[in-house]
């Protein structure tokens, strides 16, 4: 025979582990961003306290600094969690990675653009990533609950990718005006900017008046390139996963390592041409993914990981054995009128 006691008991056991599991994805989320926020700690405040040109031997053991820190999460979430979430953790923070590529075309032409000294960039890409961590976690929090609850988004997201996909394969490379972007224009128009910059500064007193440097400027060029890639990126990663913690986890491992491997690859750009091309396939092929979903059609995530990573093989493989032709000076004189 129960006892009021006892039966009390059952009742409240079903919200004590609901309680519990609350408490832990807080501590998960809190947990995390912590982490991050301590190794970028010790990555400004020891390794780069003073402001230096980041060679690309540097740069390369901070990616696989990066890339090894990511790997070992993804560990832990095999361990604790399975093989089906590491794997779609896996695979978003490759989709993720790889598209970040494209990205750093837009910083490289944006840096010397407006010129900023080879020392000062890793500061402005520091800056930058902390902004990206609020944009990104806003998104995909509020993306994965959309999706969560009207699903019929996704197949809105599938169209959006494979739109995005033709037209980044068939948009011609040009050369950039930030200056015509409506982010300077308008931090131009609302911001005191100094008439020179000071070093790495983003704030200077100039005519007795606190204002904003040609750095922050820059700055904000960055944080909206960001959100402007974030907005084909996270589409893209909700294709693979719609748990929150998973998108957002991946999407800030991959972008941590954007900084190093901007230095890394800055000097390769030209080279990998036909990359390009390969970013625009894994974006149509994950936007197809979330299509064929409406026919019940379900591709595992295994084979979407062994697809995209040999997409991305293919194109850097392609654009070693075939590589661009040079321009001829007919061809650079044709391009600048």
């Amino acid at each position: 025979m129960s006892t009021p006691g006892r039966a009390a008991a059952r009742v409240r056991r079903p919200f004590l582990k609901q309680d519990s599991y609350v408490n832990t994805q807080v501590a998960l989320w809190v947990g995390f961003n912590l982490f991050v926020l301590a190794m970028l700690a010790v990555d400004l405040g020891l390794f780069h306290r003073k402001d230096h040109a980041v060679s690309p031997k540097e740069a390369g053991i901070w990616t696989l600094v990066w890339i090894s820190i990511s790997l070992a999460f993804c560990g832990g979430i095999w361990h604790f969690s399975g093989s089906t979430p590491a794997l779609q953790w896996l695979t978003a923070y490759v989709v993720e990675y790889s598209l970040s590529v494209d990205n750093l075309f837009v910083f490289l032409l944006v840096f010397s653009y407006f010129r900023v000294a080879p020392e000062h960039q890793h500061r402005v890409l520091f800056w930058g990533i902390l902004g990206a961590f609020v944009m990104r976690a806003v998104l995909i929090i509020a993306g994965a609950a959309l999706v969560q609850r009207f699903h019929w988004l996704i197949y809105l997201f599938g169209a959006f990718l494979v739109f995005t996909a033709v037209k980044m394969l068939f948009s011609k490379d040009e050369e950039m005006d930030p200056e015509q972007k409506g982010i300077v224009k308008l931090a131009r128009r609302m911001l005191p900017v100094a008439r020179q910059g000071d070093g790495s500064r983003f704030f200077i007193t100039e005519d007795n008046r606190r204002k904003v440097t040609p750095l922050f400027i820059v700055l904000l060029v960055v944080e909206a390139t960001d959100l402007l890639f974030a907005l084909d990126s996270i589409p893209a990663v909700l294709g693979i996963s719609q748990d929150a913690f998973i998108i957002y986890t991946s999407n800030v491992c991959a972008i941590l390592g954007l900084r190093s491997l901007f230095f890394v690859v800055a000097s390769l750009m030209e080279k990998f041409h036909l990359l390009k091309v390969g970013l625009s396939a894994i974006l149509a092929f994950v936007g197809v993914k979330m299509l064929i979903t409406y026919f019940d059609i379900h591709i595992p995530i295994s084979l979407s990981l062994g697809v995209i990573g040999g997409i991305l093989l293919a194109s850097i493989v392609a654009s070693l054995i075939w590589p661009k032709a040079p321009e001829s000076g007919d061809d650079r004189e044709s391009a600048k009128t």
